[in-house]
């Protein structure tokens, strides 16, 4: 199932895609835009981003369902905002129209997760999540992206390099299970060179973006 406004942002840590979703938050012309992110800003999203920083340790697993427990609530839940922030009800928000754009979405547990946990977990536990009708998947080596996680201050669990170079691996294999197949009809996959200056990656995504409004 295809869920239409909705537009996901995917990619390792320090890719950009949160830089590119500030980028477009910030554009006079997205007054029917909401932004979002995944781990939610719900409770079961704080959960999360203290097991992010190390603070709670869990088994990949665990974290597998954690993560997909969120999602539920993201996608399926209440539609709460906070001004152009959305917390969670990605459903009902693009059912009333609004362009939903979020940052990671099923693709990162299919890629996070799966690197140290029985693939066939996450994939079972998303299997029944709408796919976006646009996706961008950001590219970039990990060694050139850790270096700008570096940059902005202390690495999160996830966030070391032998660790990273398996999760690009299972990002590209779990994209290439939607992109162009039957299993993702009506999602289109925008790969980007995450390599490339801010101001390209935002005039590409813009482009893409305007082709659905």
């Amino acid at each position: 199932m295809i869920l239409k406004n909705f537009i996901v942002f995917e990619g390792i840590d320090g890719a950009g895609t949160t830089t590119q979703l500030n980028i477009i938050k910030n554009r006079e012309d997205t007054k029917n835009f909401l932004f979002t992110a995944e781990p939610t800003s719900s409770e079961t999203g704080k959960f999360l981003r203290r097991m992010l920083k190390g603070e709670i340790p869990i088994t990949n697993e665990t974290a597998a369902y954690s993560f997909a427990a969120d999602r539920n609530e993201h996608i399926n839940g209440h539609l709460i905002t906070d001004g152009k922030q959305l917390i969670t009800g990605v459903k009902k928000a693009c059912e009333e129209n609004k362009i939903v754009i979020s940052d990671r979405y099923l693709f990162s547990s299919l890629a996070y997760q799966s690197t140290d946990c029985d693939p066939r977990i996450t994939r079972a536990l998303n299997q029944f999540f709408p796919l976006p009708e646009l996706l961008f998947y950001f590219n970039i080596e990990p060694e050139i992206s850790l270096q700008r996680v570096d940059s902005r201050g202390e690495r999160e669990i996830y966030e070391k390099v032998d660790f990273l170079k398996k999760t690009v691996a299972e990002y590209k294999k779990a994209i290439a299970e939607y992109d162009g197949t039957p299993k993702g009809e009506g999602m289109k996959v925008v790969h980007v060179d995450a390599t490339k200056s801010k101001e390209e990656i935002a005039s590409l995504i813009w482009n893409e973006i305007s082709k659905i409004l």
